[in-house]
């Protein structure tokens, strides 16, 4: 098969010092690149900046904001068999970014923000329905029902949901516990375990759901 997998945080600048950013470390994205490169896959990483090491085999697009790694996506999804978006992709971004570095003129400072590009929402019109469609929900709360809610809204066929409230698991971690959530409310409980083990069972559910296109094997 061919898959896409984004993987990392994302950085919106503040100004040429700061950003706005997360707590991934894109672990779980590049132990899936990497279950997908042993199982023979052809694999497109897009990876936001992390400190982790390159994968090997896979055709590695880095990128820093949601909007570099929404055209890397649409670029790269057509052809694809499958695409994993485990990446936390920030949701604002300033609306405008100081062209030197802001300094403390004031007690407070006020930042007007605005959305990201919804990038695993416009998957599934680019993607077409052949394509199968992961996503993931880190939540702190309501996780399976946000989960679901998601799954439904975003047209994906299998959210991967953790609760990152939990300390040892999740973001900036080597471990996870996760829940694979499924179209008619079916789920799939998957008990702590490395990242690197959860990347191995959850392509082996992508694996047997999907079969590979016509185009990924000319």
């Amino acid at each position: 098969m061919r898959l896409l997998i984004t993987a990392g945080p994302t950085r919106e600048a503040i100004d040429p010092v700061r950003y706005l950013s997360n707590r991934s470390s894109g672990r779980m994205g590049y132990a899936l690149a990497e279950s997908a490169c042993e199982a023979g896959h052809d694999v497109v990483l897009v990876s936001g900046p992390v400190t982790i090491p390159e994968p090997e085999g896979v055709q590695l697009v880095r990128v820093e904001t949601a909007r570099e790694m929404f055209d890397a996506v649409q670029l790269h999804l057509s052809g694809c068999d499958a695409a994993i978006f485990s990446a936390a992709v920030a949701d604002y971004r300033p609306v405008i970014v100081g062209a030197q570095k802001l300094k403390k003129t004031s007690d407070k400072l006020v930042l007007q923000l605005e959305r990201t590009e919804d990038i695993l929402g416009s998957a599934r019109l680019k993607f077409g329905f052949r394509g199968f469609l992961v996503g993931f929900a880190a939540e702190t709360e309501n996780v399976i029902a946000y989960a679901q809610g998601k799954l439904e809204r975003k047209g994906c066929d299998m959210i991967v949901a953790n609760d990152v409230s939990q300390a040892g698991i999740g973001f900036d971690s080597v471990e996870n516990e996760v829940t694979l959530c499924l179209p008619g409310g079916r789920t799939i409980a998957l008990p702590r375990q490395s990242k690197a083990a959860l990347a191995h069972v959850v392509m082996a559910h992508i694996s047997s759901s999907i079969q590979p296109s016509e185009s990924s094997l000319q």
